[in-house]
């Protein structure tokens, strides 16, 4: 599909690959991108072909399968963030069955969508991807968290504040755990954060306003070279400054 040939595409609208190894989602999620306004540039059927359609079409957003043959798709949003660093990547998942969502947002993606996604809801979270104001499905992607972290953490067979090795390094090369760049303030806005609250809930929560909030959120970003809020998520719990479970560390 030519990127200028959707006369209906919204101005500024997010660029869509959609990678998946079920010709039916792709062409649903298809069906109801393009019915509101965003382009879909392409498709692929398995990792390696995602890898090289990014490349070539250059989305904004890419739509990628965790389960995916000849290449996964953990595997495929790592080659593609070298490539393309400021695409963002959201996956494709089943809760019940897939392992890899936590390594998936270390690795860089911002975030997920079940596969049962409203049609409502995918068109939104395309469109917030992009933007990183807000972590898709947060207590869906906390719970995931929660779930994997703990085997995450005894894979590395260490304690959560121990030094980082270069083994772990590569494993998460976007992540920085040291947070003594934050204020007090900054690290209880990360923390909450960790535990999956939109930047409206931090400023209930903390008595702030939204403005504030967004402020707060961006110098985090900035200062720990953050992409998004799913990062934010996964260094809040590698850090040990969320706790497995959803609560804030002593």
């Amino acid at each position: 599909m030519d990127p200028g040939s959707n006369p209906s595409r919204e101005a500024g609208a997010p660029r869509v690959l959609i990678a998946d190894d079920e010709e039916l989602i792709r062409t649903g999620f298809r069906l109801i991108l393009t019915s509101r306004g965003i382009e879909v540039v392409g498709e692929a059927a398995d990792g390696v072909q995602a890898v090289a359609e990014a490349e070539r079409l250059r989305p904004d957003v890419l739509l990628m399968d965790i389960r995916m043959p000849h290449l996964d798709g953990l595997e495929a949003t790592k080659r593609v963030l070298r490539l393309l660093p400021h695409c963002r990547v959201l996956m494709l998942t089943t809760f019940d069955l897939d392992r890899y969502v936590y390594a998936a947002l270390a690795a860089g993606a911002s975030g997920f969508l079940l596969k049962d996604v409203t049609a409502a809801h995918l068109a939104a979270a395309v469109r917030l991807v992009k933007t990183g104001d807000a972590l898709l499905a947060p207590s869906i992607t906390r719970r995931l968290v929660e779930r994997y972290a703990t085997a995450h953490e005894a894979d590395r067979a260490g304690a959560v504040h121990r030094p980082v090795t270069a083994a772990a390094a590569v494993r998460t090369p976007a992540i920085h755990r040291d947070l003594a760049p934050l204020t007090p303030r900054e690290l209880e806005v990360l923390a909450l954060m960790g535990r999956g609250l939109s930047n409206t809930e931090l400023a209930e929560a903390l008595i702030l306003s939204e403005a504030t909030v967004k402020t707060h959120v961006a110098r985090i970003f900035a200062k720990l070279a953050l992409r998004d809020r799913a990062q934010a998520v996964v260094l809040a719990y590698e850090t040990g400054l969320v706790a497995p479970g959803g609560s804030a560390a002593d």
